[in-house]
């Protein structure tokens, strides 16, 4: 071997060595760090009754020289601290199960169709049907997303079917469907539903989607409930802090019923401002349907905790997404140019308050080391940015765009396995607002990628700005592909060009 190639090769050996030798320090510093409380107590308590055992008779005659009394008494207070720790904990919540809308094939809006639609569109103007179609091609959606019945019709007069009773089909449609689904998985009657959380920020009907749904299903007259409206994609992770909160001053064994949905009718913009026909290009049918629980008997996820972040104190955040009227009298919703910048402060800001909740001890050390190393000692070293990747296994990223996930997934630094289930969901159902990271869970369920003791982080953006995360521990995987990628599952992950 030439002798400068034989230098290579060893310099190769050793560093590949040193980088080996690194991960494995590293692994067995997380090991010991992470886990020094029970490594600690455990010994103590050991040496504590060896200590008792040896002492014997003085702590046995201690107890007889104690009167009746005095034992009771000691019981008693002992008795009382344990509820009064019971009574203020709060209460556990878990999911019990979850169901998705599942899309029909004769909804589904390909490229070709959708092309055609927005050139008979006597509304639009040239140079908006190629924004249109352009922006179609790179947007990460596929051929196979779909728009409510009412929006298929090519007609000149455009708002001809956008009327109230085509939006309130849509609305039963997609609740409806999820609803019946989870129904069937839990075998859950709709009479044993204390508390329905509904989320629909574009379309508020009366009566309501609670009376809605409480019809259909003729739920108990005393059934808790409540319509969330105007608080855009993010309102998911809204609706199921609203249900952990009234789950947590119910009675034990409580469920909660969550919709998450969007209704593209009535809702539809007319005019031309290109910030306000971006959405008619993104959004798509969607809908999910969570049962939520305190008693975790079949349940599926623990709640760990959710984080929300408001910053609709900056009014640059407030407008940021905002629905408005244009010069011409049409009312749309207006995506700003800085939503991007915005989406990316508001995801600090959460990020910086999620971090201390679930970091691992050992990524708090190396921070904290760093941080007196740097401000203390004045040593030149770079602060260490603590990996917050160590505390999950997956990620459900709202898919609102691909820009979105693009500018997560550099500013955090993820791998293209962890922004996949986003990827995919943008790919095959579109954005469905509230709804998409229900999606996204399934796709990792459908995949076999979620196992006993994985940790979900779901981030959902939304309009005010805000930035909300929650935090699920898997009990039990889901045991089939049931759900909606049961038949499309095997073609995925597709290459997005």
């Amino acid at each position: 071997m030439h002798p400068h190639l034989h230098n290579i090769t060893s310099q190769t050996h050793i560093s590949m060595s040193s980088s080996q030798t690194r991960n494995h320090l590293k692994t067995f510093f997380t090991k010991i760090i992470d886990n020094f409380l029970p490594m600690v107590t455990m010994p103590l308590t050991i040496a504590a009754v060896i200590v008792v055992a040896c002492r014997r008779n003085d702590f046995c005659s201690w107890l007889q020289a104690l009167s009746h009394t005095h034992i009771i008494s000691i019981g008693f207070l002992l008795a009382t601290m344990v509820i009064i720790y019971l009574m203020q904990r709060p209460r556990t919540v878990y999911l019990v199960d979850y169901a998705c809308f599942r899309t029909t094939y004769h909804d589904r809006v390909p490229y070709a169709t959708f092309a055609e639609h927005v050139r008979q569109a006597s509304h639009l103007n040239e140079r908006s049907v190629r924004f249109l179609t352009r922006l179609l091609e790179r947007s990460g959606l596929g051929e196979e997303t779909c728009l409510p019945p009412s929006m298929h019709y090519i007609d000149p007069v455009s708002d001809k079917y956008n009327t109230l009773e085509n939006a309130r089909e849509e609305a039963k449609i997609v609740v409806f469907s999820a609803i019946d689904d989870l129904f069937a998985k839990t075998g859950l009657a709709p009479d044993a539903i204390d508390i329905l959380v509904v989320n629909c920020s574009e379309f508020s009907m009366i009566p309501t989607f609670p009376d809605m749904i409480i019809n259909k299903y003729k739920m108990r007259c005393n059934i808790h409930n409540v319509h969330l409206s105007g608080m855009g994609c993010s309102a998911g992770l809204i609706s199921i802090e609203l249900a952990k909160n009234l789950l947590q001053a119910a009675p034990m064994g409580t469920q909660a019923l969550v919709i998450s949905t969007e209704t593209l009718t009535y809702n539809h913009y007319f005019g031309n401002e290109r910030a306000m026909i971006l959405p008619l290009c993104l959004f798509r049918m969607g809908g999910a349907a969570v049962l939520l629980s305190t008693s975790p008997k079949k349940a599926r996820f623990r709640l760990n905790f959710i984080m929300r972040t408001v910053t609709a104190e900056d009014d640059k955040s407030y407008q940021c997404i905002h629905k408005e009227e244009d010069d011409e009298g049409y009312t749309g919703v207006n995506l700003s140019m800085d939503l991007m910048d915005i989406a990316a402060k508001t995801l600090k800001a959460n990020i910086t308050a999620v971090a201390p909740l679930v970091l691992p001890a050992s990524e708090k050390l190396l921070f904290a080391l760093s941080f007196i190393s740097q401000r203390v000692l004045k040593v030149r070293a770079k602060l260490y940015v603590p990996n917050l990747l160590t505390s999950f296994e997956h990620l459900c990223i709202h898919a609102g765009g691909r820009a979105v996930i693009d500018g997560i997934q550099q500013s955090l630094a993820l791998s293209d396995e962890l922004v996949e289930p986003s990827r995919m969901t943008l790919h095959r159902f579109g954005n469905t607002s509230s709804s998409s990271m229900w999606y996204e869970l399934a796709y990792i369920e459908a995949k076999g990628r979620m196992h006993k003791g994985n940790r979900v982080w779901m981030i959902g953006f939304g309009s005010g700005f805000k930035c909300n995360s929650a935090v699920w521990e898997c009990i039990v995987p889901a045991h089939s592909v049931d759900g909606p990628w049961a038949e499309c599952i095997h073609r995925y992950p597709v290459r997005i060009p």
